[in-house]
Parts: C-alpha cells; structure tokens; sequence
C-alpha cells in the first residue's frame, strides 16, 4: 500500500568546491529556512505518538525516518498486504499491525498523536481527513491527493483542525533545494522570465498494460490482500496480479497521478517556494493520446502563473516536460560539454540562468558570467520528517504545510486534468474552482467515490 520513490541525480557540477560544499554539508540539521508563523496545538505526551498507514516502499522510508526522531515513538504498523510489514517489524519489533486504518484510528484513540500516510494517491485523501478530524497531525505522501478538489479540502481540513501537517516532498528541507530558493529570492540571475521543469519518466512507466487487463488475468486476490480495502474510494474492479498493486498503481488514472504526480510536487517546490508562486490561470497538455485508463506517455503541460514580485511582466509561463522530453539546452547558456540533468528545471532569469537538478545543487551559467559568484555558506539541510516532528512540539506551522502543500499540489493535478484534453486551453479559477466554457475538465475535479469511502467536505 506503500509509495515508491526515485531519486534522479543530476549531471555532475564543474564548480568542484561547490560540489565538496553540498556533500559535506546536506547532513547539517538547522532551523527551516522560512520561519513558519502561528500557533497550534501541541502533544499531550513527552512522546510523539505516531501511527503509520502504508508501511513498505515510501512508507518504510517514511517510518523510519519518522521513528528516528528521538521524540517519536511508532505505535501503529496499518497496511492492507499482510506480507509488507516484514522490514517495518525487523526495525520496530512489537508494534501492533491493523489492516483498516479506520478500526485502527478507534481503537487507538488518543494513544495516537500523529499518522503518515503513505498510501496510494487514490487513498490518501480520506485517510489524512480522517485523522485530522480526530485531531491527529498529518505527514501525507506527494502529490497530497488524487483530485484538485481533494487537495483543496486537505487545505481547508488542516485550517479548520489546527494540527500541524507536512506533504512528503522531502527534498523541500535538503540544501540543494534550499540553496536553489535562496539564490532565486535573492536574485542571483535577476527577476525570472520563464521556467521549464522535466523528468524522465513517463506516465507509462511502470505498468506492462496500456489498457484494462483482459478478463482472462482477472484472479481472486491472495489471502494477504484486502482488496476491498485497497480499492478505497476506486470504482469495483477485479484483482489482477501485478497490474495494480504493489507499485504499478501510479500509472493508472484510477490509482496514480502519472510521472506529473510523482515528481511534479518535488519539481515545482522550489519554484513555488522561491518565487511565491499561487494558481495557474492557464494549462494547456500536449502529447500522443491519451485513453480513460493509463496516464499519457511523453507530454508537455503548458502552465500560464501569475507574476510576482520575483518575476517579469504580468505572468510567468512555466513548461512541463516528462518522458525523456526537455527544453532544448542551448537555452541554459551551459558548456557544449555539460547536459541537462535526467530531471530538474531551467530557470531563465534576466541576469542568467539557473539549472535545478533533481537531487543535486542548483548551477547558474553561463559559467563565464558567474566565475566569482560566491554562493552562501549558510544554507543547511534538516531532515524533513524531523521538521514536522519539531513543529509539533513547538506547536507552529511548517513551511511545508497542507497551507503550501495544497496549492501546489492542486496545480500539479490541474496538469492531469489538461492531459484529458490534449491541445485545449483550460482557464483556472482558483477562487470559484470553475474551469471557463469546459464542463467535462471541470467533472474530472473531482471524483465519484464508492459507498462507505467517501472523503468528507471540511
């Protein structure tokens, strides 16, 4: 029931100093690098109380590094696959294992302070609702959740509730993507004129089908599956080994939210944060086609922001690629003998430009330009489960909150909604959550959810 996660790491950097700088120092823990504001509540107990829903894949590596903190202690192992709780039990023996998250929230009561969620995105939603509803904090997987409306509930759910949340985009608390927000607000290339942003995956990657299975590969689940708990809020549908779970959901538009949803919520998180970026006010997708089960393969999304004060003009074009597509490298001003990085974004500024690997630090080119630019020492890295841990018990607000999380979040599934048309402009309004003359985009909003999984409106 667990996320997986790739990690892309970026051509190597030619400022070697630069490169020693970052491995040195990206273990470095300090204070979030926005100071967060307001006041929430705080735990009830010297320990932090933490249940786990989805424990293997992302969910192992959220566990652990939530009970390693040594304020935290794991009191709930839940996931639907009876088989995955072997390496969370190998690092916590003896903690209790529940297969419903929902018995398990009743049960346990007030012996659980704060949940993970690492689920697949179709399941995240009503569980992270459900337990911000019982007043438990909320650490929940990217892309937040599976619809817009969804994201925008999540939002609405931790202002109405007060507890302190964090989305799983990790890398928000590295020093590379730190240092990239850093360089951008204090306008190292100057202000920005547009980004590109990309990945190497696709929205196909993961799955041998293009299509439904034939009914013939349709079996009854093993006795380790619930699969009626798996299914969640899903429209019924017959198991079929290896084409949903354990992994291969993220593919299925039903399940995932494609290679858009994977990564676009680790992409566009520096550029939000840096930037101040809000909602998109125009999306436009562009690929080969598309059917109303698998993801498309290679796309462009074309996004139209609203300009701030760290950008040029009125607005602010930002282009996604996925699926080995990228910008073309002669605009980065980067040395013939460099590449883009497999994933990342280009920021072009009016000074110059900014090249954001995903995972690595940022370079600014063209090199010549920025010879003796002399980058900040100060930046540090913290942990970022650590940061929610630490926010609890200072009872304050992270920087990477449901309050930032859903915006972003919300833009990346406006995306997946654009990738329904292909070659059609959808005008976004953010405060009416209308999409302009387009009834069926604005359908696909939201979703229909199977009696009994219902996730509550806040």
């Amino acid at each position: 029931m667990a996320t997986a996660h790739s990690v892309v790491s970026g051509s190597p950097s030619p400022l070697n100093s630069r490169r020693r700088f970052l491995q040195t120092a990206a273990s470095a823990v300090a204070a979030p690098f926005i100071l967060p504001s307001g006041s929430y509540s705080k735990p009830l107990n010297s320990m932090l109380q933490v249940a786990n829903i989805g424990v293997d894949g992302m969910g192992f590596a959220d566990l652990k590094n939530i009970g390693n903190h040594p304020k935290a202690k794991l009191v709930a192992f839940c996931d639907i696959d009876s088989n995955r709780f072997e390496k969370a039990d190998k690092e916590y023996p003896g903690v209790p294992h529940y297969v419903d998250y929902m018995q398990m929230l009743e049960q346990l009561g007030d012996k659980v302070d704060a949940v993970s969620v690492s689920t697949p995105d179709h399941a995240h939603a009503r569980a992270s609702i459900e337990a911000m509803k019982r007043g438990k904090h909320v650490y929940c997987q990217k892309p937040l959740a599976h619809t817009v409306w969804e994201c925008r509930q999540m939002r609405l759910w931790a202002d109405k509730t007060g507890v302190i949340t964090q989305m799983g985009n990790q890398i928000h608390s590295n020093l590379e993507y730190r240092l990239a927000v850093r360089l951008l607000r204090e306008g190292a290339i100057g202000k920005v004129k547009e980004i590109h942003s990309w990945v190497g995956v696709d929205g196909r990657e993961r799955t041998d089908y293009l299509d439904r299975p034939a009914k013939e590969k349709e079996t009854a689940p093993p006795p380790n599956v619930d699969w009626n708990l798996w299914l969640g809020a899903a429209p019924e549908r017959p198991y079929v080994a290896d084409a949903y779970h354990p992994f291969v959901w993220r593919d299925w538009q039903v399940f995932g939210s494609g290679a858009l949803g994977d990564f676009g919520c680790h992409i566009f998180d520096p550029l939000f944060t840096a930037l101040e970026l809000t909602a998109p006010v125009s999306i436009r997708a562009e690929h080969d086609g598309i059917n109303g089960e698998i993801w498309p393969g290679p796309e462009r999304v074309h996004y139209v922001f609203p300009g701030t004060k760290f950008t040029v003009g009125n607005t602010l074009k930002i282009t996604w690629y996925d699926g080995k597509l990228q910008p073309a490298k002669e605009l980065a001003q980067m040395p013939e003998t460099l590449n883009l990085p497999k994933a990342g974004s280009l920021v072009i500024g009016e000074l110059g430009n900014a090249v954001i690997p995903h995972v690595a630090g940022p370079r600014l080119y063209p090199l010549e330009k920025f010879q003796t630019f002399a980058y900040p020492r100060d930046v540090t890295g913290t942990p970022h489960w650590h940061v929610w841990i630490n926010h609890i018990f200072e009872g304050t607000r992270t920087d990477g909150g449901f309050h930032y999380a859903g915006p972003l979040a919300e833009a990346v599934q406006l995306g997946n909604v654009a990738a329904r048309f292909p070659g059609e402009t959808m005008e976004w309004n953010t405060e009416t959550m209308k999409i302009a003359g387009k009834p069926a985009a604005e359908a696909l909003l939201s979703k229909t959810y199977r009696k009994g999984f219902e996730v509550s409106p806040a």
